[in-house]
């Protein structure tokens, strides 16, 4: 916290200052009565002039006192709104700069309290507490200075509750702890779940599970709300403890002060501003108690939030010294897989001791059961993951001495549910970058074969999609991310499973434009249907992370072996989607 507040010192010590100004103001008042007491009424002194005069500088005060109030609190705002503002972009990109093994650890709900809920927690940090920290302190150690002035006896008792405060704090501190890390992360939970259901509400309708997941639902939202009543239950008890504390010194000041006052030890304006005083010592004291409950919050988020950028991602760019860059126009395209063993648990392999090379301009089919290891090799290529021995070549370099972002210009992926930002189709296309122009990503589109789909739109290019590009059908959807790999000009592309999902008509148009993009490119494709690869230059057959057969089509059905199989299971089901996953 302190590393986001430091460049912004200069405007902490205006709120130092301003707290100071202001909080001296509000506390001059009462020793204002106590001379008006002492040194005027009790000796009889009571003229209208005086009386217009101590008005005067009241209303002076009263008026200093909001000024610097004002401002410190429009300077605490600016300047904690500002370093949330940074936490949040920081934690944005830390989480897009993550490994993909990342997002298999953390539920998505869970990331999104934290960039969300939890840098607002921390907002609250900095607009209550630590104005009730910079402010209330403040004005707790001037009340003790004027008590001190007034009476040094009666300041001393004062000071007696201070330990049973601090004790009181201590016990209370690990109880609050834990009822804030539950209710925030019963609160994570319920995110995930809702976001889980919103994604799924198609297979839920389809499958009539509307009264399941509302049980489901309900049984979250009781384990968060009990969460939340316990959080709550401890924070009332926390603070009325703390005001019967406050109201048991004020009976023992009236009743020392009042005894004082009978035997003419103390003057009457005095026991006056005293007890003003009392009353206001314990007001911070009960402000900065009931800013408690933000503080444990706040702490419980930052956990969270450092725990998420205290992670390193397992997959990173090279040191400066060993990276290497191709410029993917110079790239041929070849592909080595050298040796290479990977699971996903160091106890699990599913690739083990994969020696595979691909040639520039190849296309190379995968095709293969449910598990077999075609997406993990795709995901290798990627470098999603990091595989556990032997190395991944392209052109020769491992490639995990390319920056990411140099191996993802050079390798393109086509998956089989693309996906589609809100924004605009030409924004989608492009994704975003202002340096591709307009007439590049619609000569991209009519390469592909999308620009009459587009054209037939209502805005045409500047149709707006919704999350996911929702209102287009599956194949629209996948012609747009051909169009984006046109743009970009990958010199491997790589397509998972793109033509699942489509009807026949829809995926003539796919082939024809995986026959215009692949051209001059080395081309991977993981099929589903055995038609997409049946006219690769090649095809490997994987089962349980192996590589079992390989050759053309005709090759592999002379052979008679499980591609014959496949394939002669597809023609009596009577189409060619034998083959899932």
């Amino acid at each position: 916290m302190m590393s986001y507040a430091k460049p912004h010192k200069w405007a902490f010590a205006g709120i130092f200052l301003c707290s100071l100004l202001g909080i001296s103001a509000d506390l001059l008042q009462p020793y204002l009565v106590k001379i008006a007491i002492d040194d005027h009424l009790a000796i009889g002194q009571t003229s209208v002039g005086f009386l217009v005069q101590l008005a005067a500088i009241f209303l002076g005060l009263a008026v200093i006192s909001f000024i610097f109030t004002y401002v410190q609190n429009n300077l605490l705002q600016h300047v904690g709104q500002n370093i949330v503002s940074r936490i949040r972009k920081d934690l944005f990109k830390h989480i897009s700069k993550m490994s993909m093994s990342f997002f298999d650890r953390f539920h998505i709900g869970s990331l999104v309290t934290n960039v969300s809920s939890d840098t607002e927690t921390i907002s609250s940090f900095f607009t209550q507490v630590l104005l009730s920290l910079i402010r209330d302190g403040m004005m707790l150690v001037l009340i003790i200075v004027f008590m001190f002035q007034l009476d040094p006896v009666l300041a001393g008792y004062s000071l007696i509750v201070l330990p049973v405060i601090a004790i009181v704090a201590v016990l209370f501190r690990s109880q609050l702890r834990r009822a804030y890390q539950n209710a925030r992360t019963r609160l994570s939970r319920l995110i995930a779940f809702t976001a889980e259901n919103l994604s799924g509400m198609f297979l839920i309708q389809a499958f009539h599970q509307e009264e399941e997941q509302k049980k489901r639902f309900t049984e979250q939202n009781q384990l968060h709300l009990k969460a939340n009543i316990t959080q709550a239950r401890s924070n009332v008890i926390f603070n009325r403890t703390f005001d019967i504390l406050g109201n048991a010194a004020l009976v023992m000041m009236v009743w020392l002060g009042g005894r004082a006052v009978l035997g003419e030890s103390l003057q009457v304006g005095v026991l006056y501003a005293f007890i003003s005083y009392i009353r206001q010592f314990f007001q911070p004291i009960n402000q900065i108690t009931m800013q408690w409950n933000t503080f444990q919050s706040t702490t419980v988020s930052m956990d969270r939030i450092w725990n998420i950028l205290s992670t390193r991602p397992e997959v990173d760019d090279p040191k400066p010294g060993t990276a290497s860059t191709l410029e993917p126009r110079n790239v041929m395209g070849q592909i080595d897989f050298n040796d290479v063993s990977f699971g996903y648990r160091a106890d699990r392999p599913l690739i083990q001791h994969m020696n595979l090379h691909l040639y520039p301009g190849e296309m190379v089919g995968i095709v293969g059961t449910t598990g077999a290891g075609k997406s993990t090799l795709i995901s290798l290529l990627n470098r999603f993951y990091d595989v556990n021995q032997g190395s991944i070549e392209i052109d020769g370099v491992d490639i995990r001495h390319f920056p990411q972002a140099n191996l993802h210009r050079i390798v393109g992926l086509i998956q089989q549910e693309p996906f589609l930002f809100s924004g605009s189709i030409i924004d989608n296309v492009r994704m975003f970058r202002e340096d591709i122009t307009r007439e590049q990503a619609i000569q991209a589109c009519r390469f592909v074969g999308a620009h009459a789909m587009i054209s037939r739109l209502p805005q045409g290019y500047d149709t707006r999609l919704s999350e996911r590009g929702s209102g287009l059908s599956a194949g629209e959807r996948q012609l747009i991310s051909f169009a984006r790999i046109v743009v970009f000009q990958p010199r491997v592309l790589i397509l998972d499973e793109a033509t699942a999902n489509l009807d026949s008509h829809t995926e003539q148009l796919v082939q024809q434009a995986l026959e215009s993009v692949s051209q001059g490119r080395t081309t991977i494709v993981i099929a589903h249907r055995l038609s997409t690869v049946m006219h690769a230059d090649r095809i490997l057959v994987m089962e349980n992370g192996e590589i079992v057969e390989e050759g053309s089509h005709q090759k592999l059905i002379d052979a008679e072996g499980v591609y014959a199989d496949l394939y002669t299971h597809a023609r009596e089901a009577g189409n060619d989607s034998a083959i899932s996953g």
